[in-house]
């Protein structure tokens, strides 16, 4: 993993030595995120996407309080889903005029706060929008709304798609024009559209021709709306290596593309903000996952080193979260950096269940009991995505590093 350095035995963040961040930790297991890492991600996406594209954060990828904190000072605004989200994010130096607010479920006293804090919410249903006209009349402020499409195409080779087909987010594009002139009846404030087709790519191509079809999507609803544009969220989509023979994706074709797509949205509709809404690809390579060795066994031929974290702390890399066929996710041993491997180990939890595996067959240095056993690749849906009450043992913690 090139964006970590070892000093030696030991695996380093943000130039300390992983002895010390346990320290810092107090406890095997814990997360650890990088800021370093972060802040060289979003320099990066300055540098090779149009100087005009805003970055906005999707803190369900990682809602840990330091994280969104830190970021808020990076990025140009904040995407939640879900209220608590939507406190934290207020609770930054970011206001309600820089967050929005997606996802099919909002329940009354969330969307009540989004309309009190005037944040963008991406409406997601007809339902959605009868229940924020009458929020606005009950509190005397008008909601800022933008509609969620649900595009008539996919992003293909992503990961997770969220668009094209039948799906439970956003307003099918047929429809948009329906709802476009609903809150112009309605009297909410006409923010924009929010576009969003899938995650998890590491293809430029499908990325490229998604970008395409969501700006001749948003041109053709345009010219359905009663009001001006103010913002377009074209989503995100760009994907982090996980497994072998993945590489990172190449930002320059996607930021050639875009700059022309976006200036030609410009000419027609004046200078909205176009945002990118992004989460994995910001915060997914800046973490690692730590757990201790605590016994070390062998059976009919396979040895299986026994650490004191598991599925219950990192459920995507047990494979249990999202993959149809197990991959494992990088894993080192944090203070053995420098010492070649010795033979092919099973890396399994504490838990009572065959699904508490955390590396199958995985090549690595002699382990030995008191070892720590470093999960790449964890910072995002980590943490908050895996089931840390099953079977009822201690929790990780998590710090910024």
């Amino acid at each position: 993993m090139s964006q970590f350095q070892a000093n030696g035995d030991q695996l380093q963040l943000n130039g300390q030595p992983l002895s010390l961040v346990r320290q810092h930790a107090g406890q095997t297991p814990f997360y650890a995120y990088d800021r370093s890492v972060i802040h060289q991600k979003v320099r990066l996406l300055r540098q090779k996407l149009p100087a005009q594209l805003k970055f906005h954060y999707a803190v369900k990828a990682n809602p840990m309080p330091a994280v969104i904190h830190f970021l808020a000072g990076l990025v140009d605004g904040l995407d939640v889903a879900s209220g608590n989200e939507l406190r934290e994010a207020l609770n930054t130096e970011m206001n309600g005029s820089h967050i929005s607010f997606a996802g099919p479920g909002k329940q009354k006293a969330e969307l009540t706060m989004a309309v009190g804090t005037q944040t963008t919410i991406n409406v997601e249903s007809f339902n959605e929008l009868k229940l924020l006209k009458e929020i606005s009349d009950e509190l005397g402020v008008r909601a800022r709304v933008a509609v969620r499409v649900n595009p008539d195409f996919e992003l293909k080779s992503s990961g997770m798609k969220m668009g094209g087909g039948a799906q439970q987010f956003g307003v099918d594009a047929e429809l948009a024009p329906s709802m476009l002139e609903k809150i112009t009846e309605y009297g909410l404030h006409y923010r924009g559209l929010h576009i969003f087709t899938g995650s998890q790519n590491l293809n430029p191509e499908s990325i490229i021709t998604a970008h395409k079809g969501i700006f001749e999507l948003a041109n053709r609803l345009q010219d359905s709306a009663k009001s001006d544009i103010e913002t377009l969220n074209i989503g995100g989509g760009l994907g982090i290596p996980y497994f072998p023979g993945e590489k990172p994706l190449p930002l320059e074709p996607i930021g050639e593309s875009l700059e022309p797509l976006m200036q030609q949205f410009y000419s027609r509709w004046g200078n909205c903000k176009i945002a990118m809404e992004l989460g994995r690809f910001l915060v997914g390579d800046c973490g690692i996952y730590v757990s201790e060795v605590i016994d070390i066994k062998h059976s009919r031929g396979t040895e299986f080193v026994v650490i004191n974290g598991g599925l219950h702390h990192h459920l995507a890399a047990s494979g249990n979260f999202g993959q149809v066929v197990r991959k494992n996710y990088p894993v080192a041993v944090g203070n053995k950096m420098s010492q070649s491997k010795d033979k092919a180990v099973q890396v399994v939890g504490p838990l009572c269940t065959p699904l508490d595996l955390l590396a199958n067959k995985y090549e690595l240095p002699k382990i030995d009991i008191g070892d720590l056993i470093v999960i790449y690749q964890s910072g995002a849906y980590g943490f908050t995505a895996s089931p840390r009450d099953f079977l009822s043992h201690p929790q990780p913690v998590e710090i910024l590093v």
